[in-house]
């Protein structure tokens, strides 16, 4: 018996790779940026993506909503990125490109990286921080792990959730190393907020 292709050229019987899933996520996100999903709906759905095992789960997640836009290629991800601050705040939100490394060196100042939202073209990520007074916080979703045992603390704090395990399969490894001084860590998962996650 032969398989048919569906929707966007897929094979609903064909195992899903981890970029089958994660582009599933990027339309479920698309979509509740648009208002076309509930933030519950968005929860309950990239659940069920992450956790697909077949093309066929994966489009029937993404049946009733428009397709992602793809014709622009997503730019590569950089080998390091670099963030130098004082006084100031950055912030990498919905869409930015994962890289391998990161160098962050912020003094009274927050950096924020939103991973829940980001493009992830690789399995891991190091990042080695130098933060005096302020903060670094990293929003994630299942399938995202990220490491804080490495880090050496003054007068500072780590905030990280309870290991739950969901089941998902990780699709990113985040290594965070360094120094952290009269400041704080915090790893959280994507709040809501009027309808959307934030």
């Amino acid at each position: 018996m032969s398989v048919q292709p569906s929707r966007g050229g897929v094979t609903p019987a064909l195992r899903a790779s981890h970029a089958d899933r994660d582009r599933a996520v990027d339309i479920l996100s698309a979509a509740a940026g648009d208002g076309r999903l509930t933030a519950e709906e968005l929860d309950e759905r990239v659940g069920a993506a992450l956790t697909a095992r077949t093309q066929g789960e994966l489009a029937a997640l993404t049946a009733d909503l428009p397709l992602a836009v793809d014709a622009v290629p997503a730019p590569a991800a950089k080998d390091v990125v670099r963030i130098e601050q004082e006084g100031a705040s950055t912030r990498r939100g919905e869409g930015w490109v994962v890289p391998r490394r990161m160098e962050i060196r912020s003094a009274w100042g927050e950096v924020t990286l939103d991973l829940a939202r980001a493009v992830i073209t690789h399995d891991t990520l190091h990042i080695d921080l130098d933060m005096r007074a302020g903060a670094l916080k990293i929003v994630t979703r299942p399938g995202i792990v990220v490491d804080t045992d490495s880090l050496v603390t003054n007068y500072a704090e780590v905030k990280t959730p309870r290991t739950v395990d969901t089941g998902a399969p990780v699709v990113l490894r985040v290594e965070v190393v360094g120094e952290v001084s009269w400041g704080q860590v915090v790893v959280r998962a994507p709040r809501r907020r009027l309808g959307r996650r934030a």
